[in-house]
């Protein structure tokens, strides 16, 4: 499958690049930034051709990999779906719920397969978490914590403007909510308040009854960052498992699944439809902060 990325930036360095050149069924076509001259570098790094133009590389590929801010990727991303491309994007799809959907339709019209990069979730540990919480049932609540202290010198997350201006609602907020929604179900109320150093705290009543707890922050101080999450229920706690951050490698299994959609095989549960649910939390959450009140989903 021949794929063009989009995105210059450490994301695209630490996962995407290297994982579009080590896999054996891409043939990584091309790369576009916004800025000429990374592209070019990045390119010529990993055996790929520099493009220009946006819909250039488009035209020249079977798929898109994204990773670039949301607004900007979901642009692209529907640029792509209405050309018949197949999508490999970043999380969140978009900040918007509007242009989350929008993306979701075009695939949806143009038939093509989709999956969305929520990195821990494609680590064998994690899936395998998440399938057995299925299984038991009979969650009361979750608790997720993730909270980062990126804008630190030499961190290279930490010079991203799109970070700095949404924090960790937008950044680590998918991860966790990616984490409880295929366990406790739909959500159908947001409730939400921001702290001091974007620590943000979020209530997510899910359909059947349970409650998450997330709190999140990409700026919280140095001995308070901590990656914990767990579930409870009658079957007493279920923490989820400690991995090892390994991005090429997620991305490599993200990869495996939006080639296996494409020829023809089952739809990643990671695709652009859940993406958009995701998406659609977010906003609420956004929502709530901004007029302190509850958001009904």
């Amino acid at each position: 499958m021949r794929f063009g990325l989009f995105g210059t930036g450490p994301w695209a360095h630490q996962a995407h690049a290297p994982a579009l050149a080590a896999h054996e069924g891409v043939e990584f076509t091309g790369v576009w930034g916004r800025n000429p001259e990374k592209a070019a570098a990045l390119a010529e790094e990993f055996g790929a051709k520099p493009y220009a133009e946006i819909d250039a590389l488009i035209a020249d590929v079977d798929a898109i990999a994204v990773a670039l801010p949301p607004d900007v990727q979901a642009d692209i991303a529907l640029r792509a779906a209405r050309a018949g491309k197949h999508l490999l994007l970043d999380k969140p799809v978009a900040f918007t719920a509007a242009a989350a959907e929008e993306v979701v339709a075009a695939a949806a019209e143009h038939n093509v397969a989709s999956v969305v990069f929520f990195t821990r979730r494609f680590m064998p540990q994690i899936q395998e978490f998440v399938e057995r919480a299925r299984a038991t049932g009979g969650w009361l609540e979750a608790r997720i914590d993730h909270l980062g202290s990126i804008f630190v010198p030499g961190n290279p997350f930490g010079e991203s403007a799109w970070r700095k201006e949404s924090g960790g609602l937008w950044d680590v907020g998918p991860h966790a909510v990616a984490l409880v929604l295929p366990v406790l179900g739909p959500v159908t109320e947001v409730t939400a308040l921001a702290g001091t150093r974007d620590m943000t705290h979020i209530l997510l009543r899910h359909a059947e009854g349970a409650v998450s707890t997330l709190t999140l922050s990409l700026d919280a101080p140095a001995k308070l960052e901590r990656e914990d999450a767990a579930l409870f229920g009658e079957s007493g706690v279920a923490t989820v498992p400690p991995v090892q951050w390994r991005p090429v490698e997620a991305f490599g299994r993200a990869l495996d699944a939006l080639i296996g959609a494409a020829d023809g095989g089952p739809a990643s549960p990671l695709d652009v439809r859940f993406g958009a649910d995701v998406v659609k939390i977010l906003a609420a959450a956004a929502e709530s902060i901004s007029d302190g009140r509850t958001v009904a989903l």
